[in-house]
């Protein structure tokens, strides 16, 4: 099968084009024929070695010491089952499905347990659409939901509204019943506004943590805030959820979990979202519902994924980048 792999660290340009075996699924396991995928920021925090302050070291000791433990990348997939190992019952062959791999995705073929983040992909989508949903929309769901307990009514900002998670954050705090305020920059505000965005920034004109508005949630996608100063934009009770932390941030947050602190200050909610079949099956079921719709900016092929990566790590996307593994019309490299 072909594969794009990284046998080093480095930058995009250590993706190579490889020939590689195909991988034979165990009993609890299946094979999917990956159609699509895509790059997420732990792509290519991964490629890089880029990992978040702090955790240098201990990104190394998950992913690999002194070069990728596994060489080929890329999490979201979508595509069709190829096989299923023994067990296996609830998905079978032919079928259309989408996910969240923890690597192995840019490539032809990939083997994922059958219990993992994998759900039957909405009749509504392409496989270009489903592959960009799993990373941004399980980010944005578990985290309003689960972590930050969004309440409908409750007034939201998101920082890096126009990104790979941001898009999908927007979307999907509006379908809990928030009114969101969504930050990015001056080419991006038409195109908040299109995905429900009650109040559009443009954070080169306004500083938002500066400003008068005070919010229940602030969701930082970039690690653009630190908590000094996300606290000043929070209401009484208010939750500052960042993406991105430091190891810094974690032994701060233990600190302050141990001081005295009125009832109702502001806090920070630390945390790492699971990529549970559930949540997944969550997602699918707000597709359909019309709450969700996919936001591509662009499709490159699997032979351009360094120039994908490149252009990802600029930061200036709007919506996903998805990566066409099987054969696409090069027409459809475009924003959609």
């Amino acid at each position: 099968m072909k594969a794009m792999t990284a046998r080093h660290y480095g930058s995009p340009d250590v993706l190579t084009l490889e020939t590689l075996p195909r991988p034979k699924p165990k009993p609890g396991e299946m094979l999917v024929k990956v159609a699509a995928s895509s790059i997420t920021a732990a792509d290519w925090r991964t490629r890089s070695a880029d990992f978040p302050g702090g955790f240098a070291l201990i990104g190394r000791l998950m992913f690999g010491l002194f070069r990728p433990r596994r060489p080929v990348l890329g999490m979201e997939f979508a595509g069709v089952v190829e096989a299923v190992g023994e067990k296996v019952t609830a998905f079978r062959p032919g079928q259309r499905v989408f996910g969240m791999a923890s690597a192995g995705a840019h490539a032809e073929y990939l083997v994922i347990d059958a219990k993992g983040c994998i759900a039957p992909t909405p009749d509504t989508l392409s496989d270009q659409q489903a592959a960009a949903l799993p990373f941004g929309t399980l980010s944005a769901l578990v985290f309003f939901r689960d972590l930050a307990k969004l309440k409908p009514g409750e007034r939201v900002a998101i920082i890096g509204a126009s990104g790979g998670v941001g898009t999908y954050a927007v979307q999907i705090a509006k379908a809990l019943g928030a009114e969101v305020t969504a930050v990015a920059g001056p080419d991006s505000q038409r195109f908040l506004a299109s995905l429900g965005a009650d109040d559009c920034v443009d954070y080169t004109v306004t500083d938002v943590s500066a400003g008068p508005a005070r919010f229940d949630i602030v969701f930082d996608t970039v690690g653009a805030l630190r908590f000094r100063d996300a606290r000043r934009m929070l209401r009484k009770g208010g939750r500052f959820v960042p993406l991105n932390f430091s190891l810094c941030d974690v032994l701060l947050g233990l600190l302050r979990g141990i001081a005295p602190r009125a009832k109702d200050a502001p806090r920070q909610v630390l945390a790492v979202n699971s990529d549970r079949q559930e949540d997944l099956q969550d997602i699918a079921r707000m597709v359909e519902r019309g709450q969700i719709t996919p936001r591509i900016d662009r499709i490159w092929p699997l032979e351009h994924l360094a120039d994908a990566y490149t252009y990802v790590e600029g930061r200036h996307r709007r919506g996903s980048v998805v990566i066409s593994v099987q054969d696409l019309d090069r027409a459809e490299r475009t924003a959609m």
